[in-house]
């Protein structure tokens, strides 16, 4: 193609102009090394790594490195579970019964007979059964969650409470006065491998975000136990630095770097960095700290102080104690959990034959019900999650 002479005049006057404005941005004042590059690429930073947990062998796989409560959100309901009629399940250790509650209604829609000294309701590894741990009847009663029913009792001794490996391939009964660590097969609840301990009164317990231990708690001698959940072996123990320290309730941080062990005598949340398994800290929460639960959100915990009748919140991520929620009428707060929508605190009264109900953003009491002799480890169910660790309800 040919160009008219004043054509080409123009263009090349215009490539001229566009050399000497591609040389002048190179910095401000234009004064630019001619051997310079007169571009420079954006520099994109590359978006965060998650870190990796490498879990127990067969344990299902951490959603969220930062969040071990991730599956646990309002009604996030697996489908093994989302058709089973929401419903309270209350141990009477005295009455030797379980009184099932109607959680829209507040009532007493039905009373199971169980054996000798129920002391928690714990939900199954597969989410399928609650089983009722008879302490002194040295049984557990399995209970349908969809029917209400129970069925045959399991012989298995000194039952004080029961969790479930992260995998799912046993089932762990704390055996308190009998002061071991029983190993079972999940199901059939056969023994597998019994640990001795030499602390007394072992009861609650919590995994580490990768399921490879757990942290027990020895309530009448004061004392931790550090497990190895594979070898199904004590690899560590310490006695708490406080003279009559009792135990009670154990809870792993949502981002799995500290546990937190209720002591009902020490009246607060002993502190302390798992891995290592170091000294660890008080942090006073009122009198007789018993229940450690989570909030739906993971963003706070709520402390039952059976000793003075309240609640104590704390917020995981300002590492503090926010709120304080105090019963009207007085109360002795013990075991419990989160209703699935994360709205409603359920709470056994230990010592008042009563359960309470208190709404989680607010602190109010929403009801007080009559049950049974003495309360324990009530188990609200169904609850969101993928799988359960046991007591009376830790899912993942």
């Amino acid at each position: 193609m040919r160009h008219h002479p004043m054509t080409r005049t123009l263009l090349v006057t215009a490539g001229l102009l566009g050399l000497a404005a591609v040389a002048a941005c190179g910095s401000e004042t234009g004064n630019r090394d001619a051997d310079a590059p007169t571009t420079r690429a954006a520099v994109v930073p590359a978006p965060p790594k998650q870190k990796q947990i490498q879990g127990l062998p067969g344990m299902p796989p951490v959603l969220d490195p930062e969040d071990v409560y991730a599956a646990d959100r309002p009604n996030r309901l697996s489908p093994v579970v989302k058709d089973f009629p929401s419903r309270v399940y209350v141990p009477n250790t005295e009455s030797d019964t379980v009184s099932v509650i109607d959680p829209k209604t507040y009532e007493i829609v039905d009373t199971i007979h169980v054996g000798r000294q129920p002391q928690h309701v714990v939900p199954s590894w597969d989410m399928k059964t609650l089983w009722v741990n008879n302490n002194r009847g040295h049984t557990l009663t399995p209970v349908d969650p969809r029917t209400g029913k129970a069925g045959e009792p399991v012989e298995v001794h000194d039952p004080y409470n029961l969790y479930f490996t992260p995998n799912g391939k046993y089932a762990i009964v704390m055996a308190s006065l009998d002061r071991e660590l029983v190993f079972r097969d999940p199901h059939t609840m056969k023994t597998v491998k019994t640990e001795p301990v030499s602390c007394y009164g072992v009861n609650h317990a919590d995994f580490s975000m990768d399921g490879r231990y757990f942290i027990v708690s020895c309530e009448f001698s004061g004392e931790l136990l550090k497990v190895d959940t594979e070898k199904m072996k004590v690899i560590g123990q310490q006695k708490l630095p406080f003279r009559g320290a009792m135990p009670q309730d154990v809870k792993v941080s949502p981002d799995g770097k500290r546990f937190y062990v209720a002591d009902m005598m020490a009246d607060g949340m002993w502190v302390l960095d798992g891995d290592t398994f170091g000294k660890p800290k008080l942090l006073p929460t009122g009198k007789g700290t018993h229940g450690l639960y989570v909030s739906r959100d993971s963003r706070e915990m709520y402390v039952s102080n059976r000793g003075e009748g309240t609640i104590s919140v704390f917020d995981f991520t300002r590492n503090r104690l926010t709120k304080k929620w105090r019963l009207p009428d007085g109360g002795s707060p013990d075991m419990g959990g989160v209703s699935a929508d994360g709205k409603v605190l359920w709470l056994s009264g230990r010592y008042d034959a009563e359960v309470y109900a208190v709404d989680t953003r607010t602190g109010t009491q929403l009801a007080r019900i009559k049950v049974g002799s003495g309360p324990h480890g009530l188990a609200v169910y169904p609850q969101p999650g993928r799988y359960s660790l046991g007591h009376t309800g830790i899912f993942r």
